[in-house]
């Protein structure tokens, strides 16, 4: 079984958007739930969508505060 990738959210920078790091290397910068799904879904966790995000808490290391925290 291949392990999940680790995924780490960044906290909002003064710009609004939240960077997203997927086994160490930098996807980009996500403005909202959606846009952290769809980057999981590039690396290859497919079928993934708001709620998914929200449920992963093992799999995604939040700085800066949790899944509620948006600008």
């Amino acid at each position: 079984m291949v392990p999940a990738p680790r995924v780490v959210v960044y906290p909002p920078s003064e710009g609004g958007g939240r960077r997203v790091r997927v086994d160490g290397m930098i996807l980009g910068t996500a403005y909202s739930l959606h846009d952290l799904a769809v980057f999981l879904e590039r690396a290859g966790l497919e079928g993934w969508d708001e709620l998914d995000v929200v449920a992963a808490e093992g799999l995604i290391e939040w700085r800066g505060g949790g899944a509620d925290v948006w600008p």
